[in-house]
């Protein structure tokens, strides 16, 4: 709810305070943004056109995947993650009272399980689509959903969160510096070259880069240093309908059709044993 997470946000318009009320958030300077019926609240600019952001369908795919368990693993090693960090930091500055954000959140299942596993928790949900923000929205009760650009200068308030998740999304290493509190973490989930390699090639998906580590290092090395990282691989055996709605919820979605995403499928055994394959990573503000 957004009541748990208004004392965490800035002004997008003059980075001052906001405070929540009436069904609108708004800062001192008058600057006021309406809270939908759904229950999140849209912080990008009034200009701002979001055409990055993930559609409907690929929102409601993510959804659907995520609720099968496929990726519980992921969760779990995300989850076990974020309390070594609070049990870590618990008492030492304001880490301890901080929030949860979760750049890039889509529907809200990865803050949703580090939320269950940190009772009393707030959590913020970030991310550009509106979509993605009313499934957030209703994720969890300690969940505040909030439309933005993580590319751009968040609304939260300097040194708020505990801890910053990023999981398959991009990483705005500087705004993720300031947004946390000093002895707060960022957990940073990033795919392989395994990742889900038996099924890449066949139905021309979008491949992971070769020099993902080092572009990860670049994005993050002069803010942020690795504390640990811990392999999480698996297989996974899928119907096609589940490969389906697996391509459908990322970014190969625009590039696949529908029709040529079945014709390819049709070479595939069923089920098709897929390999999830992820690094998670715990980084500290050097």
């Amino acid at each position: 709810m957004l009541d748990d997470v208004a004392a965490f946000l800035a002004c997008p318009v003059c980075g001052e305070e906001m405070v929540l009320g009436d069904g609108i958030l708004a800062c001192g300077n008058r600057h006021s943004f309406d809270v939908a019926r759904q229950g999140y609240v849209n912080l990008l600019p009034g200009r701002a056109r979001p055409h990055t952001a993930d559609t409907t369908g690929m929102v409601e795919a993510r959804a659907s995947f995520l609720a099968s368990g496929r990726y519980s693993p992921i969760a779990d090693a995300v989850t076990d993650a974020a309390v070594r960090v609070l049990d870590h930091t618990a008492g030492t500055d304001s880490a301890a009272d901080g929030c949860v954000v979760d750049a890039g959140a889509g529907p809200g299942y990865y803050l949703a399980r580090v939320l269950d596993a940190l009772p009393g928790r707030a959590g913020l949900a970030l991310d550009i689509s509106a979509h993605a923000a009313k499934r957030a929205a209703r994720a969890h009760e300690r969940i505040g959903s909030v439309v933005c650009d993580t590319w751009k200068r968040l609304p939260i308030r300097s040194g708020a969160a505990a801890l910053v998740l990023d999981v398959f999304s991009p990483r705005n290493a500087q705004e993720f510096a300031r947004v946390l509190a000093p002895s707060g973490a960022l957990l940073v989930v990033t795919p392989t070259a395994r990742h889900q390699e038996e099924i890449v090639g066949v139905l021309g998906l979008v491949t992971v880069d070769r020099r993902k580590d080092d572009r990860l290092e670049d994005s993050l090395g002069s803010l942020f240093g690795l504390e640990v990282q811990t392999p999480v691989e698996y297989l996974m055996p899928l119907s096609h309908a589940e490969v389906a709605t697996l391509v459908a919820m990322g970014p190969s979605s625009r590039h696949v059709s529908p029709e040529d995403l079945a014709r390819r499928l049709s070479s595939l055994p069923e089920p098709v044993v897929v390999t999830a394959s992820v690094r998670v990573g715990t980084y500290r503000v050097r």
